[in-house]
């Protein structure tokens, strides 16, 4: 399942996705990760999610980013959940460019079975490629 909260910047898409991971902690059978485009909601995140800063990883695309969310998977067959905060800083490029990644992601998502949840920073309505995606 990929899930996104699309907001204005300043709308508490940070607290709302950390309320979240952490909540999913609680139930999980399987491992939980949080990636952030920095290190300064660290010590919000639960001991047991592992925290990801990506600034950390050169990622200087979508397509690298997709790279490193594969590989994660990848090294981790418990992984049930991601989420992924302060994204269009992590991936940079404009939102409007986004709509392949996100139904590769989508796929992503069916074929391993892992719940993606993002964060995703605009202003006004959100591009028609993201509405299948959003959460209210």
């Amino acid at each position: 399942m990929l899930k996104v909260y699309y907001a204005e910047k300043g709308a508490g898409k940070t607290k709302r996705i950390i309320e979240q991971a952490n909540k999913h902690r609680e139930s999980a059978k399987g491992n939980v990760v949080f990636i952030d485009d920095n290190k300064n909601y660290s010590r919000e995140i639960h001991y047991q999610i592992r925290f990801i800063d990506a600034s950390e990883y050169q990622i200087a695309d979508p397509q690298t980013f997709f790279g490193f969310i594969c590989g994660i998977a990848a090294q981790d067959f418990d992984l049930e959940a991601l989420y992924i905060d302060g994204f269009l800083k992590i991936v940079k490029q404009d939102l409007s460019t986004l709509d392949d990644f996100f139904v590769n992601l989508e796929k992503f998502c069916k074929k391993f079975n892992i719940d993606i949840m993002i964060s995703v920073s605009g202003k006004g309505a959100a591009p028609e490629f993201l509405q299948p995606y959003l959460i209210a």
